[in-house]
């Protein structure tokens, strides 16, 4: 297997390919510290970036490009950084340095597009006594994402390099749900097959590219031992913002293994993709989908409509909606929601037939059934093992089987009647039949001045009026009819296990 291949820096230990558990277990310091080896090297088991290296006096160290042999000779820099150009699928190339006794990269330069401009930027590197790695540049606003993987956890975001994880809003999963999430979204599995004690960071795009022309691209493997941290997987993040918020919840929701009726995705910046169980209806909902939960404002409705039409309708900037969801409907016998209130009480709240009237307090609350209750609660319990507490619009059907519509992780402030806890100077009076837009206009009015809302009618504290509230910290509370027959929460079941 060992042997020599020329290149411009004279003769070359040839190495042979590494197989994935080499590589996690025994790369030394010294050879990670080189970090076009490192990509020499995994590029006979793994897809990288096109590239080519070069040494502090300019002559060709490595090169993989997609037509020509690993290490192919070039008879210039120019030849070689040409030839790159050619085969990217972008047009465009990234230059960065390193120090083989420094593991961390130096000056980097991104996006360049001219072929004299990126050898005269090699050029000046070289001249400092730097290593040079020139690479293809990959669109990180393709709809794909990067991120790292290690351990248990991978972490992603779109829109960046994997250094994404060091910033504010990456998404975190452990790796088993991750990957199968992204299966979802993408089409593919993504290759990340590593072992748990190496560091990958990879980035995933739904056109192939690199030298292998394929979705994953591996950036650089680090062997870091044993990690026993786990994922903390919350939304919002800048990856259920690409999707959109409610997009995202059900996809976790399908993935954890809950019951969430067949949906088409279509977003405005992914290929449509498909998740979820038949409901055998042979019936549609079409519901919008808000980067972030924006309850009770842009459409939901029961039977199909142009979804391009509507995102022109509704949100023709873009400003507001990711995406459309497509979903299956459900023969729905009660719908409602579900939170966990602030002393960990799990309330749950619904009507007869469909839930989309109740969730905007337009049809009244009404007291359910015992199996409905027990059935939704065993759909809880399910998702609370996985993420903890959290909130969810379900349908149950004429079978006797609970749907999850809508899902978000965490508690609320929610006591009782008391939606949001707080003093206030004055409370407004709503009466809840003016709807929920009027609510969401005095909400604008009242907030930042110490005054609260008093919700009059029949409509629950699980309902979108009680998310708008709580969302806007509002103090506000509940107020029934004097003849109304309800007079504890319609389904309070005691604190969660």
């Amino acid at each position: 297997m060992g042997g020599l291949v020329l290149s411009r820096a004279g003769p070359l230990l040839y190495l042979p390919p590494l197989s994935k558990a080499f590589i996690g277990e025994q790369m030394s310091d010294t050879q990670l510290h080189f970090k076009d080896t490192i990509l020499d090297r995994l590029s006979y088991e793994a897809n990288v970036a096109q590239f080519v290296s070069f040494s502090p006096d300019f002559s060709l160290r490595y090169s993989r490009i997609q037509g020509y042999e690993p290490n192919s000779s070039f008879g210039s820099a120019e030849e070689a950084i040409g030839a790159l150009f050619g085969r990217s699928g972008e047009g465009r190339v990234n230059v960065r340095s390193f120090l083989p006794d420094d593991p961390k990269s130096k000056t980097f330069r991104y996006d360049i597009r001219t072929v004299g401009e990126a050898v005269e930027t090699a050029r000046g590197f070289v001249s400092e006594g730097l290593f040079v790695i020139v690479n293809e540049t990959i669109d990180v606003n393709d709809g794909g994402v990067s991120g790292v993987a290690f351990g248990d956890i991978i972490e992603l975001a779109p829109g960046d390099t994997p250094r994404c994880v060091e910033k504010p809003g990456t998404a975190s999963f452990s790796r088993d749900v991750g990957l199968r999430l992204l299966e979802k979204v993408y089409g593919f599995r993504p290759a990340l097959d590593y072992d748990a004690r190496t560091r990958v960071e990879f980035s995933l795009h739904p056109l192939r590219r690199g030298f292998l022309k394929d979705h994953t691209i591996i950036w650089e493997l680090e062997r870091m031992g044993e990690s026993h941290a786990q994922a903390d997987t919350r939304w919002p993040n800048r990856f259920s913002r690409l999707l959109g918020d409610k997009a995202f919840g059900l996809l976790l929701a399908d993935t954890l293994g809950l019951p969430v009726p067949r949906t088409t995705v279509i977003a405005r910046w992914l290929a449509p993709f498909n998740f979820g169980r038949e409901t055998h209806t042979g019936e549609v909902w079409i519901r919008t989908c808000p980067f972030e939960q924006d309850p009770g404002h842009f459409t939901t409705q029961r039977g199909w409509c142009d979804p391009f039409k509507l995102l022109e309708r509704e949100d023709p900037e873009g400003k507001y909606l990711a995406s459309v969801l497509a979903q299956q409907g459900v023969d729905a016998a009660h719908s409602g929601s579900l939170v966990v209130e602030a002393d960990g009480t799990v309330r749950i709240e619904g009507t007869s037939g469909y839930g989309d009237k109740f969730m905007v307090g337009v049809a009244a609350i009404e007291q359910l059934p015992e199996d409905v209750l027990a059935s939704v609660r065993v759909r809880y319990e399910e998702a609370r093992t996985r993420l903890g507490p959290v909130r969810m619009e379900w349908v149950h059907d004429r079978s006797g089987f609970t749907w999850v519509v809508q899902l978000h992780r965490g508690a609320t402030t929610t006591q009782g009647w008391i939606i949001h806890k707080g003093e206030a100077s004055l409370y407004h009076r709503f009466d809840v039949t003016l709807g929920i837009d009027e609510l969401r206009a005095l909400i604008a009015r009242v907030r930042g001045k110490g005054e609260g809302i008093i919700l009059l009618g029949h409509v629950g504290v699980t309902s979108h009026l009680g998310d708008l509230l709580r969302k806007a910290e509002i103090p506000s509370r509940i107020e029934y009819p004097e003849s109304s027959t309800l007079t504890r929460g319609c389904s309070p079941l005691g604190p969660e296990s």
